[in-house]
Order: C-alpha cells, then structure tokens, then sequence
C-alpha cells in the first residue's frame, strides 16, 4: 500500500501534485487542514504498516512526527520525506529517503521541484506564491519567463489554494484538502485551471473575496514599530482567512512582524498566525514552539491553541526577537 500524507495548504497540496504528474500511481491520501500536522504519528497510531508499504511524507514537521517516523523505519517501511519545518535530529536509516531545507525562502514544493529536474515549474512557482515566498516566487516567474499577467495568475491560485488550507476543522473549508488535490491533479499545468470554468479556482476565488471583506472593519488590538495584532471573532470565516490574511498584511509591512489572533470556541484562548518580518525572516517558528501547541519555520508560525492570559508573554518575546 502506498500512503500519501501531506499538509493540506499550498505547499502540501502541489508538492504532492508534481510528484503524483510525475509518477501516477494509486495511493491512500492522509491530511487534514492546514494546523493538522502530526499526521503520520495519527496513521502509525492507527493503522499497521507492514513491509512493502510505502510512505511519501510532505510539508509537515518530522519534529512533530518523529513517534511515527522511527516507528515506520523501525518496522522496515520505506519513507520518501520533503519538507522545510524543523526538522529535529534526522534519523538515519537505510528505509528513509530524506529532502529537507530549512532556508527561509524555500517551501517543500521548490525542494520537490528541483528533484524532478524543474518538469512542472510552473505549479512550483505557484507554491511557492501560496506559501508566500512573494519575492522568490516573483524572481522564478521573471527567470522563466512568464509575463506579469501569468505571475499575478499564479499568485493569486496559490493563495486561494492556501486559503483553503485554514479552519479548526475540516467543516471549516471550502475542499476537503485531499478532494482539492485530486480535483487539480487533472491538470498538467496550473495555466489550464484558469480555461476551465467549473475549476476549483472560480469557487475559492469567489469565496476568498467574500470572506476578506468581513476585514475591512477591524482595527488593530495593538500596533508598535515592529508589531502588529489583530483580533479575529469566533467564526468560521475568521478561521479560513487567519493565515492569508497575516499573509497580506506582512506584505504591506515588510520591517515589522504580524500576529492574527482568532479566538477559539472555548472563550478562554486563541489560535495564533506569527508571521516574520520579510526584511528579517527568522525566529518565528522558535517564538511560537515556546508555546504549548506552537510551531512552525523561519519565516511563518502559529500556535493551535494560546490561552488569553498568554497574549502579552507572546508580544514580550515577539519584541525581545526583533
């Protein structure tokens, strides 16, 4: 049996996407919303590999996983890993195939893209877009060739891809994340999403500017030279716009670090998006693994579940880190 699991964001979604274009093959598909990322201790936990079972493993942090890991290799399974989180000590066995790079302007997708020798660039660029590596996916755009109408194209669908990824749980999206994979797996370029009219890009499209105009009203709950705080209710489109959201207005402020907080249905704590200074991308995932329930990378962070109490402990490291 052949198993993929994969983050169910942008990055997740096409890095699984180029492989799949690449090497067809039929496969049993584990994910879940963007935050859901201990998804191979889950399929360890609850289903018995046995040999010959495969696993290909993309876009989610082999620290938050290592129980699954070790043991899958423990147990003879074979194990392809791509991913750009922290990674925590690498194990070394002769059943696992490691791709990692940490560098903060690299996503799991550019890591897939260079293996298969650049043969669906196009969708990686679009990744890359959707995990908002904006400058590197602006200058891969210019070095391939691509027009500003296509560049801005493919941003746009890497950001509805991500989008789609945010939610408490999986009622939450707009696509289950591996009902999205299959249905942009029909396309061999991310150019032919945008000729179909009935294509994913349309609905999320619609949904996305939807959701971003509930907004437009909010001020910030705390501003500061290098920091900048939102709040966002407990509602279902607060969670689905939380990381894109972060996303832009980092985009507007590149010298100052941005946090989302949406509140949980418990009343008593929030969901976190921590997003770097783009001038100065490092620190982020270090800030929020200082939190119960907090990880992430360099550049882009969260934390699941922070009680209320917490909020100013977190503005106190975020200020101590840049």
């Amino acid at each position: 049996m052949n198993y993929d699991i994969f983050n169910g964001d942008a990055d997740g979604i096409i890095a699984l996407l180029q492989l799949r274009l690449a090497n067809p093959i039929e496969s049993e598909l584990v994910t879940g919303v963007k935050r859901d990322i201990d998804l191979l201790t889950k399929l360890t936990r609850n289903v018995k590999l046995v040999k010959g079972d495969k696993l290909t493993i993309l876009d989610i942090s082999m620290k938050k996983n290592q129980a699954g890991l070790m043991k899958a290799l423990n147990d003879g399974i074979s194990v392809f890993y791509a991913d750009h989180h922290i990674t925590g000590e690498i194990p070394v066995s002769k059943h696992l195939s490691a791709h990692i790079d940490l560098d903060a302007n690299i996503c799991t997708a550019l890591i897939v893209d260079k293996l298969l020798n650049r043969k669906y660039h196009h969708w990686a660029i679009t990744a890359a877009y959707g995990d908002n590596l904006i400058g590197v996916a602006d200058n891969l755009s210019k070095v391939a060739g691509l027009t500003l109408e296509q560049a801005r194209f493919l941003n746009e669908l890497g950001t509805l891809i991500n989008y789609n990824g945010y939610g408490s749980d999986i009622t939450d999206l707009h696509y289950h994340p591996a009902e999205l994979f299959a249905e942009l797996l029909k396309y061999e370029s991310p150019f032919d999403v945008i000729a179909e009219s009935n294509s994913p890009f349309y609905k999320l499209q619609d949904a996305y500017q939807t959701d971003m105009t509930q907004v437009e009203s909010i001020s910030p709950m705390y501003q500061a030279d290098k920091l900048f705080i939102i709040e966002l209710p407990d509602e279902d489109w607060s969670r689905r716009i939380s990381g894109v959201y972060c996303n832009a207005l980092a985009n507007k402020n590149p010298h100052a670090a941005h946090v989302v907080l949406t509140k949980n249905n418990d009343g008593l704590s929030y969901t976190v998006s921590l997003r770097a200074p783009l001038s100065n991308k490092f620190g982020a995932g270090d800030i929020c693994s200082q939190f119960d329930t907090g990880g992430g990378r360099a550049a882009a962070a969260g934390i699941n579940t922070l009680p209320i109490d917490k909020i100013q402990q977190l503005i106190n490291v975020i200020e101590a880190t840049y």
